[in-house]
């Protein structure tokens, strides 16, 4: 027995002894140490993990190279850095990783945000960059958009005499706009048949990213599937079961109207009637949850995010709300041509993304092939994580990072500031909905602080502590009061 434990234990050692050699002579980028046998660093996660790495990289610098079991992963916490990745190396880091909910809810890995670098993936961004995203066609939904954000501030008003859920109103509002361009269709504070329907859909969206934030030590450790470790996968594969079935639901549903370009399920029917092989239902049912899972839990958090902040900032509020009462007046309701003319508004949700990125990590990318990042040697098949949340809190690039200042961003034109604000990403992987996200986000939170007045629920600050997953929601829920101004009670909605 001793024998065999003498035994081991020079094993582990010449393992610890071999990485540190291999890493040195190997110019690979930092690591920390220890990197354990089998499960590499998996013993250092916690969550959050945009607030773990950060701790990391703050004692080993700006660049890791960890072992998540068998996989690799580059974890990145600098402007120029991540400059380095989507410039010089952005095609080289133009692919997904492949892990097995991108496999079950991707389609196989081939919807857009989860399809490899390829002639599939250049067409289906072509489609969403003419028939979602173009120019022409943020035009034609705006009246969706003004009429949702309209029909919000009417339902306040309604219901203005008791504390409001800003969690559950953002989340309606958003999937009213993105389902009502994908389908035609609004399920909440309508039809309450559809609001049954669009029940269904949020818990939908919320269990494909509770499901896919779940540990799926199966990706990093694939020995566990082969012992039959498939409690995850189980529940991937009901999942989407039900996505599947409700989709195909509404796409036989649009497939009986006549007229094929009335939304984008209708676009799409249209260009499977002259293409089949290509825009079978299953594509179309891909390229329309992808849409509705990368759009409806980023843009409503963040609305909520920033109303968080604007209630425990009252004068940001007050400043905001002076802008829109000078440039629009009392005598009309704030409109998407008045955007331009609001500079404030859009300081206010830069400065929410970048304290509360949508997505602290951004959505992981994967080498193609090795590359060198900061001097050091990358091996293909490594999985990137930029972490946003660091670079967008880091002192060594932003004056006093933890303190809400919008003025920040009063000469800024956009959401990008470099490389150090990036909140949709950068390259050719970037979030092709961003135009659509700060449309949606600008109009109703304009209107939201031109029609009423907001107050805390109590004397004490909103908590702002942050839940777990990948879009980092609030922990708790944002409720609060608000009470009608003059002009809403004076103007019609």
């Amino acid at each position: 027995m001793d024998y065999l434990f003498i035994t081991l234990i020079l094993l582990l050692v010449s393992f610890l002894i071999a990485t540190v050699f291999r890493h040195k002579f190997s110019k690979l980028p930092p690591t920390v140490f220890p990197t354990i046998p089998i499960i590499g660093h998996l013993y250092l996660l916690k969550q959050p993990l945009h607030r773990t790495f950060a701790k990391l990289t703050a004692k080993h610098g700006p660049i890791l190279l960890l072992r998540f079991g068998s996989r690799n992963v580059l974890v990145l916490s600098s402007p120029s850095l991540a400059e380095e990745c989507f410039t010089k190396n952005d095609i080289i880091f133009a692919n997904r990783p492949r892990l097995l909910a991108g496999k079950i809810l991707g389609y196989n890995f081939t919807s857009l945000g989860l399809a490899p670098y390829g002639d599939h993936w250049r067409n289906l961004r072509r489609i969403s960059a003419i028939e979602v995203f173009s120019s022409q066609r943020m035009q034609q939904f705006s009246s969706i958009r003004v009429d949702e954000a309209r029909l919000l501030v009417k339902k306040l008003v309604s219901e203005s005499s008791k504390p409001v859920n800003l969690h559950s109103v953002f989340d309606d509002l958003i999937v009213n706009v993105i389902m009502r361009i994908i389908s035609g269709k609004r399920y909440f504070d309508g039809d309450s048949d559809l609001e049954e329907e669009g029940k269904v859909l949020q818990q939908i969206v919320k269990d494909t990213f509770l499901i896919s934030k779940a540990s799926n030590l199966g990706d990093s450790l694939p020995f566990l599937r082969w012992l039959g470790v498939k409690g995850l996968e189980k529940k991937l594969i009901s999942l989407q079961e039900t996505r599947n079935n409700f989709f195909q639901g509404l796409i036989n549903q649009l497939r009986k109207v006549e007229n094929k370009k009335q939304n984008l399920i209708h676009v799409l029917l249209h260009l499977q009637d002259t293409d089949p092989d290509y825009y079978t239902d299953e594509m179309i049912k891909s390229f329309v949850l992808n849409l509705l899972a990368a759009g409806v839990d980023t843009s409503s958090t963040t609305m909520e995010w920033a109303f968080s902040l604007l209630l425990n900032h009252t004068q940001v509020l007050k400043k905001a709300q002076k802008e829109i009462d000078n440039h629009v007046g009392k005598d009309r309701f704030v409109d998407e041509s008045d955007m331009a003319n609001l500079p404030y508004i859009r300081c206010i949700i830069n400065e929410t993304l970048r304290m509360y990125p949508a997505v602290p990590l951004l959505v992981p990318h994967a080498s193609s092939d090795d590359c060198v990042v900061g001097g050091y040697h990358v091996p293909g098949e490594t999985m990137l994580l930029v972490n946003q949340w660091a670079i967008q809190r880091d002192p060594n690039v932003w004056s006093e990072p933890e303190r809400f200042y919008p003025e920040r961003f009063e000469r800024l034109e956009g959401t990008r500031d470099g490389y150090k604000l990036m909140p949709f990403g950068s390259g050719r992987r970037s979030c092709p909905g961003e135009g659509l996200a700060i449309r949606v986000m600008g109009l109703a939170i304009g209107l939201l602080i031109q029609c009423f007045d907001w107050e805390r629920v109590s004397e004490e600050m909103v908590d702002m502590t942050e839940g777990y997953g990948m879009t980092m929601p609030k922990a708790q829920p944002l409720v609060a009061k608000c009470i009608p101004r003059q002009i809403t009670r004076k103007l019609k909605i």
